[in-house]
């Protein structure tokens, strides 16, 4: 592409949309991945003993590893709400771009 045509696409409202959108989702997913993780860390080195007691039910498994596996688990979702919406809505965006519409 030309540098002409990429200032025309960086101008149209669809890409604007596009680029906010994008932008809003993944701030979202992002911090929806770094605070639980940073927090369980935080918890296993300042305060162990909530991760260390025993899951109801179960003599052999603390807390902390059901919720480690909650947090692995989570991001795995995450990931697969990410790919979902960009192959759907953010593809269909700039395909539309790509096709030259305007709005």
């Amino acid at each position: 592409m030309d540098t002409t045509e990429l200032s025309e696409v960086r101008g149209t409202p669809l890409f604007a949309s596009l680029v906010r959108r994008r932008r809003r989702f993944v701030v979202g997913l992002t911090a929806a991945t770094l605070i639980p993780y940073y927090a369980f860390i935080l918890v296993a080195a300042f305060a162990p003993d909530l991760l260390a007691g025993r899951f109801p039910g179960c003599e052999v498994v603390s807390l902390g590893w059901p919720v480690g596996v909650a947090l692995i688990i989570g991001t795995w979702l995450l990931t697969g709400l990410y790919v979902h919406r960009a192959n759907g809505e953010f593809d269909t965006l700039t395909s539309k771009i790509l096709a030259g519409e305007k709005q």
